[in-house]
């Protein structure tokens, strides 16, 4: 049984498929935008973690510096009471 299509069906059809493919492609390239986009932005970040760790590690370096001189400062301080007071009663 032979079906019967009406005239300019089948140029309809090439139409319909050209702008399905026209939808496909704009949606594709809007994927590949976003995740230039995402890439953009990971390594942007990725970046900026980099700095915070760099700077926190410079924060605690500094800290570990000024702890040691003051410890060295409060025992040579000691010593040097320690020193005087036997000096003093001799």
């Amino acid at each position: 049984m032979e079906t019967m299509t009406e005239v300019g069906t089948e140029k309809r059809v090439d139409e319909l498929s050209k702008r399905v493919d026209s939808g496909f492609a704009q949606v594709d390239k809007r994927i590949d935008d976003f995740q230039g986009e995402t890439r953009e932005r990971f390594n942007r970040v990725e970046g900026d973690i980099r700095e915070l760790r760099s700077d926190t590690k410079a924060g605690f370096d500094s800290l570990q510096q000024l702890m040691i001189r003051v410890c060295a400062g409060t025992i040579g301080s000691i010593i040097a009471g320690v020193v005087v007071l036997l000096l003093s009663h001799s």
